[in-house]
């Protein structure tokens, strides 16, 4: 049984991980994914290093325990944006 917000994206109500350009990444739900850009919601954001850890360590936490949201909506905008991937592409072999 598939969404009943067939118009969203196939990313609606998932977990992703927004990477982009720099060392910023972003994790939360995807609302919608527009030509424009990507809204969030419930999103945490990690800097490379910024608490010591790497962005690898981040998402790898972030997989296995979740995030504490920093933010409730947020929208990025194409322009900025390197790459966007679902938080479960992360899980080991």
């Amino acid at each position: 049984m598939g969404t009943f917000h067939d118009d969203k994206g196939e990313l609606h109500g998932i977990t992703v991980v927004v990477q982009m350009r720099g060392s910023r990444v972003y994790v939360g739900r995807c609302d919608q994914q527009t030509a424009e850009g990507i809204h969030m919601l419930d999103v945490d954001h990690h800097d490379d290093g910024n608490d010591g850890r790497s962005t690898e360590q981040y998402l790898e936490r972030a997989h296995k325990f979740g995030v504490f949201p920093k933010e409730p909506k947020l929208f990025l905008s194409n322009d900025e944006i390197e790459a966007v991937y679902r938080l479960g592409a992360l899980r080991p072999d």
